[in-house]
């Protein structure tokens, strides 16, 4: 892990790229992540669920996530994502996390602000803390299809009101992104992330870009988005994977080969998110932030 991944953050919106989030449910998946990283000199973030760190195994996850990220050729970040229980957050950043999602957006705003508010005064300063405004429809952890009209669009001016009184390094925003997997032709409100995005400097977070067109996604990294949270692909990746390659692995029960596989084909699939969020299309605007070359 390179210390400052505030910066790197920065650093791709300058250049007009979007650092990958991946959901890290396993060592495996995460090993094929930070290897599609280091292939392509790219920072990247893995997000683990919290229903998989309030399991038994959560926090040995965490830590070995961390290690991973520690010996990590390219920057690799930790972070716990929508996360709405104070005590799994701090024990979470104990295990080792560099970041955490605290979020507050389905209990209004006001309640919303003070949560976030007294996870900030309860974690280091070093720790990156992401909120999110507004409220994302659907479920992180299961696809399902859904039209995102159980959604509450971010509103332009409670977003800067909210990143002022927060303090907050990231905001995810809601304009019509879901979790899962879209019904319908997906539509995103680029007008309002405009707004969203001329009236706060804090980095603007994009969940659920799973089944969202490229030109849509590159629209919404170029109006300022420079984080994505990417799962549902991985998860397609990985039961394709276990559906092709476990009958020819069962018959010695190969499980090492089995895993082996699964790491290089999650970091294809890996591979694949993360050249779509590169920015290369566009040339650099930061001193510090020459676009990384292609693989």
């Amino acid at each position: 892990m390179h210390h400052g991944f505030r910066e790197h953050i920065r650093a791709c919106r300058a250049r007009g790229a979007a650092v990958p989030a991946f959901t890290a449910y396993d060592l495996a998946t995460a090993t094929g992540v930070v290897t599609a990283a280091e292939r392509a000199g790219v920072p990247v973030i893995l997000l683990v669920s919290p229903s998989t760190a309030a399991t038994r195994y959560g926090h040995g996850l965490v830590r070995s996530l961390r290690a991973l990220a520690d010996a990590s050729s390219a920057p690799v970040a930790v972070q716990l994502d929508h996360a709405t229980d104070l005590a799994l957050i701090r024990d979470t950043v104990e295990a080792g996390a560099h970041a955490v999602l605290a979020d507050g957006s389905r209990e209004g705003y006001q309640a919303n602000l003070d949560f976030v508010r007294a996870v900030r005064r309860q974690l280091d300063d070093d720790v990156i803390v992401e909120a999110e405004l507004g409220r994302i429809d659907g479920n992180e952890d299961v696809a399902r299809s859904t039209d995102g009209h159980g959604a509450a669009l971010t509103d332009p001016d409670e977003a800067a009101r909210f990143a002022d009184a927060t303090g907050v390094d990231l905001l995810a925003v809601s304009v019509g992104n879901v979790h899962g997997f879209y019904r319908g032709v997906p539509v995103l409100d680029l007008e309002r992330l405009a707004k969203i995005a001329a009236a706060t400097d804090v980095p603007l977070v994009l969940h659920g870009a799973s089944g969202l067109p490229s030109d849509v996604v590159t629209a919404a990294i170029d109006i300022g988005v420079c984080k994505i949270n990417v799962n549902t692909e991985l998860r397609r990746t990985v039961f394709a994977h276990l559906e092709e390659a476990t009958p020819a692995h069962a018959v010695g029960l190969d499980l090492d080969s089995l895993l082996a596989g699964w790491t290089e084909a999650t970091a294809v699939t890996a591979a694949e998110t993360i050249a779509s969020f590169r920015g290369d299309h566009r040339p650099a605007t930061h001193s510090g932030a020459a676009p990384t070359h292609r693989s």
